[in-house]
């Protein structure tokens, strides 16, 4: 765990960055800090591992001050990825991973053993391990960075911006990534991030701060999103948090309908004007309207009971008949979301 007690960053100039902040991080979570410019996100991650000396309070790691550690062996204890991975140009990738085994004196067919094993985890191919970083795409470079962090399997993992220098789907790729390897690890994590949509996405809590580094709101997500604290962190959300709440709204109870689907060729008639055509394996090939029975129009899917009410909505609005496909696991429909259901989902949702 770690616990801020009334910390406070002032620099000489007078300016303070982060005031009297107090806060938990627990153990196994993430925590995810977010705000607008200048509101002390950055410094109150570094001061986590001493990057940035606190001025007043202190900072606890697992119940012990780490205004008492020794600042390197501090950081090698604690995982770092920040933007655009900060690799180091002149080492192949597998000494990039096990640059801090090195320092810590471990064996180095044992470091790079080790690094190779992280490698795949991230979900790089092994072969990369004899290239430098320039010979690497964004996307890679970040899960190299994250391998690098994970070497020597610290408990604490810092990651400052890690993933804003890429594009929308590679960042989207490795919050997902990240998202799994939590899974499988369970590391205490701090996130630092401008994006309130990733904030939400990937932190077990989600902790607002504001311009002078003053806490705004500490919460999880869901919590976050339906009781903003004041009108500060009630703008920072944006207009469309009710959308964003759908996330944390399952499809398990979405009533579906299961006579609106067909197996390819069906030639006959029907009183519906949309119907949906399948494969023999039961997987959507698209729409089959009444009005243009030889053509199939485009369709969205989600897993039914798995994906939020967010991405059966996204479904409905990427199809012309205006419903959402289920599927299962292996892709195969399991029903229809019509406009009634959703809607009646969505007036479900608003009145909980």
């Amino acid at each position: 765990m770690i616990t801020f007690e009334s910390v406070t960053k002032r620099y000489p100039d007078g300016t303070v960055a982060v005031d009297r902040l107090t806060l938990e991080a627990p153990t196994g979570r993430i925590t995810v800090f977010v705000g607008p410019s200048g509101c002390g996100k950055t410094t109150s991650l570094r001061m986590i591992n001493r990057m940035i000396d606190a001025t007043e309070g202190r900072i606890l790691l697992d119940g012990v001050p780490v205004q008492g550690i020794d600042p390197p062996t501090l950081r090698r204890g604690i995982g770092y990825v920040i933007q655009q991975a900060g690799l180091f140009p002149h080492r192949k990738i597998v000494d990039n991973i096990a640059t801090v085994p090195y320092l810590l004196g471990w064996d180095r067919k044992k470091a790079r053993a080790t690094a190779m094993e992280l490698l795949e985890r991230v979900g790089l191919d092994p072969a990369l391990a004899g290239r430098y970083p320039f010979q690497l795409s964004g996307g890679q470079q970040q899960r190299v960075g994250v391998a690098r962090a994970l070497a020597a399997d610290p408990p604490v993992l810092l990651m400052d911006e890690p993933f804003s220098a890429v594009d929308p789907i590679v960042r989207t790729n490795l919050q997902d990534e990240l998202l799994r390897l939590q899974s499988e690890l369970n590391k205490t994590i701090v996130f630092v991030t401008h994006d309130i949509d990733e904030a939400i996405k990937l932190g077990d809590q989600v902790a607002v701060l504001q311009v002078g580094g003053r806490l705004a709101q500490l919460a999880d997500p869901k919590t976050l999103l339906s009781e903003p604290a004041d009108d500060f962190v009630r703008e920072f959300l944006g207009q469309d948090r009710g959308i964003r709440r759908l996330r944390f709204i399952s499809t398990a109870g979405l009533r579906l309908r299961t006579d609106l689907t067909v197996a390819e060729g069906f030639d006959g008639s029907s009183p519906e004007r949309w119907l949906l055509v399948v494969d023999g394996d039961g997987r959507p090939l698209g729409w089959r309207s009444s009005d243009r029975p030889e053509e199939l129009e485009p369709f969205g899917t989600f897993v039914h009971g798995t994906d939020s009410m967010r991405a059966a909505l996204d479904a409905a609005l990427l199809s012309p008949s205006g419903c959402a496909v289920a599927v299962d696991e292996r892709g195969r429909a399991v029903g229809v979301a019509t406009r009634q259901a959703l809607d009646e989902a969505l007036a479900e949702a608003a009145d909980g």
